[in-house]
């Protein structure tokens, strides 16, 4: 089972997300895709540490999701962007392979046998216009991963002002 929660930024994606692994187990996994760029990027992922209590199970994975075992959990995974970020950096802005590599590592995790898995992604492309040529790449990328991403998925809500629409699925 694969939701995907999207939505603008601070629009409740997140806190959505955490709400509906705890209805669906009392062990929930999350899993952190973001990298330490700097000491504001560790704070925030420090707060987001606290925010979670003994229930939960923190794992940090920039990119490699498919070394983690899925099998028979929920798992929340926060979130595509930053973790798109990565693939993005590390192929120097090449759209085409961070998109290839992206979706290889998520067809290897839907697959995993009973794996519910909840991911968070943005519509950074509901907002302003981006200012640079690689942000307009960004963009881009984003834009088609969130469509594979939605097509997989058996449920997509857009948050919309911490109001969950579902815009497929249950």
């Amino acid at each position: 089972m694969v939701y995907l929660i999207t939505g603008g930024e601070r629009s409740g994606k997140s806190g959505y997300a955490q709400e509906l692994a705890l209805q669906l187990t009392n062990a929930p996994m999350y899993v952190a895709t973001a990298r330490k760029w700097d000491e504001d990027f560790q704070n925030r992922i420090d707060r987001h540490q606290q925010e979670r209590d003994e229930r939960w199970t923190n794992i940090e994975k920039e990119k490699y999701l498919s070394e983690i075992d899925f099998s028979g959990k929920v798992a929340l995974i926060d979130c595509v962007t930053l973790w798109l970020t990565n693939f993005f950096v590390d192929t120097k802005n090449d759209v085409a392979l961070s998109l290839e590599e992206a979706k290889a590592e998520f067809l290897k995790i839907v697959n995993q046998p009973e794996a519910t898995l909840i991911i968070v992604t943005n519509e950074i492309g509901m907002g302003l216009h981006a200012d640079t040529h690689v942000g307009r790449k960004f963009t881009e990328l984003q834009g088609w991963m969130n469509q594979f991403l939605a097509k997989n998925a058996d449920t997509v809500v857009l948050m919309v002002s911490g109001i969950p629409v579902t815009i497929k699925g249950k």
